[in-house]
């Protein structure tokens, strides 16, 4: 949160009596009258000011409701005077959400959405085999090979046209063993509807494509897809069809039926349940040359960013069991690891790494056969590769970016920085004479003295360093004290008066250290916490 905003932020979602009385707080502290001093007088005047544009801003529901859709900058916009001050916030916020959309549609015309698929398909079944032994002695060397088998990779473009319509191209190359092809792809979307439309699509590769595509919502719970492609090869023109009609079960569950018609037939029944905890999936396929079952289930963990994965699917062409782990590795990557193994294609390691709109897939062929060995193998090995990886690699690198993330940001704001310090010292200076009598007020009652209080990086807090990562805020903490109470609500503290953040991007934490009846407490909480003092908990053991 900017500084500037700060004034305004402290009591924006606040009832109006407290505005009202942490604005006559905040007053006495301020105001010019209260300061004899003459430059103290200039300084109090400049923060008595930014007091009152907060309050009168936040006491009038048109400013108000400006400030909450735009900040400070609505604020400062020309033109509000035409606005007619009748109109409730409801309809402000809608006025700014439409004119957000206008500059949201100006940037679609400037955006396009690239994305690629790669995908190497990689022979390690001679370090499993069988007949390593018997065929030893003909080896030159008695080093099992590893082989690329397959390469294919897939890119595509969005451009759109206008609010509607948006074209795409798209290519690709693919190579198995010694023979390959390629296909370029044109198509066109228009959108009819918020929640329907259609799209035409045409190619060559091996040979001359014409697709069409239609779909939207037959009512408020059902959705329907229709598309049909034509194609044309050496043997002739093929035909096919699909059609899939879905609908919403209940909240979390969608039902879809799929009828797929070409040289191989198909009819697919698929139901979904998708929460935020865990997804499961069952489909049953009738088709030519082949039909099975198969069932998913996927849970989401919250805490650590990443999905435990399984999969059953049997029918007539075998049987295959998955289990894999996808886990975030960055704001903007994951990586996914996967076990299968089935009967006849043998035991495969499948690993998928994702980077934004990028997708790279490496299934690599362990073993023809079910042997306990490269299960094994497949399965403990990504686990320690990906360990050893985590901490050499991928740790320091995000420890690294996050460091000059925050270096950066500290160099582009420190002008202001220290803006906000001088700021913050500067209502220190003027609290200086109301601290004193809070204090005596206090020490009168026998109530809540602050003793000693900083607020800064999230380090041990044993030695009470006071560095350049620490700001001490005693005397504001003792300013915010009302009838030996002190409440902080859950907020970022930097935004309370004579507090700055002395460690811009890093996180943060208040340390309190307090007397009250005559017996020491402290507490230590972190940025966004809320305080409540005293309290009985925070009573120093003796």
């Amino acid at each position: 949160m900017m500084r500037h905003r700060q004034h305004y932020f402290r009591f924006q979602q606040a009832p109006q009596e407290d505005i009202t009385n942490a604005y006559r707080r905040l007053s006495r502290i301020y105001h010019p009258d209260k300061h004899t001093d003459p430059l103290r007088k200039k300084e109090a005047e400049v923060l008595f000011n930014k007091t009152k544009k907060a309050y009168e801003v936040l006491s009038d529901p048109h400013k108000r409701a400006i400030y909450d859709s735009l900040g400070t900058k609505g604020l400062e916009t020309e033109g509000w005077e035409i606005v007619q001050r009748t109109k409730t916030p409801q309809e402000i916020r809608e006025e700014y959400e439409r004119i957000a959309q206008v500059n949201e549609e100006r940037r679609l015309y400037q955006r396009t959405n690239p994305s690629s698929n790669f995908r190497v398909a990689v022979d390690a079944t001679e370090l499993f085999s069988t007949y390593e032994d018997e065929y030893q002695e003909y080896g030159s060397a008695g080093l099992p090979s590893i082989t690329v088998t397959g390469m294919s990779f897939s890119q595509s473009i969005e451009a759109p046209l206008t609010l509607k319509d948006t074209a795409s191209l798209s290519g690709g190359l693919s190579t198995s063993n010694g023979s390959g092809s390629g296909s370029v792809n044109v198509s066109l979307r228009r959108m009819t509807s918020s929640a329907g439309g259609a799209e035409i699509q045409m190619g060559c590769g091996s040979g001359l494509m014409l697709s069409a595509r239609g779909f939207g919502n037959l009512t408020k719970r059902i959705f329907s897809n229709i598309s049909g492609v034509i194609t044309s090869t050496d043997r002739g023109f093929g035909l096919e069809v699909t059609s899939t009609l879905a609908h919403q079960l209940d909240k979390d569950t969608v039902g879809y039926l799929t009828y797929k018609a070409s040289r191989q037939s198909s009819m697919t029944t698929t139901i979904t349940k998708d929460t935020p905890t865990y997804n499961v999936r069952s489909s049953i396929v009738l088709g030519i040359p082949h039909s099975y079952l198969s069932l998913s289930y996927e849970h989401k963990l919250q805490k650590h960013s990443g999905r435990l994965r399984g999969l059953v699917k049997a029918g007539t062409f075998g049987a295959i069991a998955e289990y894999g782990l996808q886990r975030k590795i960055s704001e903007h990557s994951a990586l996914a690891v996967a076990m299968s193994i089935g009967v006849p294609t043998g035991v495969y390691l499948k690993i998928k790494l994702t980077r934004g709109n990028q997708v790279y897939h490496f299934p690599i062929h362990l073993c023809e056969e079910v042997l306990p060995s490269p299960i094994f193998y497949g399965t403990v090995a990504p686990m320690v590769a990906w360990v050893i990886v985590r901490r050499l690699i991928v740790e320091p690198y995000v420890q690294q970016q996050k460091a000059k993330d925050i270096e950066r940001h500290r160099a582009m704001n420190q002008a202001q920085m220290l803006r906000w310090r001088r700021e913050a010292e500067i209502a220190v200076e003027l609290m200086k004479e109301i601290y004193r009598r809070i204090v005596d007020e206090e020490e009168n009652r026998r109530g809540l003295i602050i003793n000693q209080s900083v607020y800064g990086k999230w380090i041990d807090l044993g030695n009470r360093d006071l560095s350049d990562a620490f700001t001490d805020v005693t005397i504001p903490l003792q300013c915010l004290v009302k009838d030996s109470k002190l409440i902080l609500h859950e907020a970022s503290k930097c935004q309370l008066p004579g507090f700055y953040d002395p460690c811009m991007g890093e996180e943060k934490c208040l340390y309190v250290q307090y007397t009250f009846h005559g017996v020491q407490h402290e507490a230590t909480i972190q940025d966004a916490e809320s305080l409540r003092i005293p309290k009985q908990s925070h009573r120093k053991k003796t």
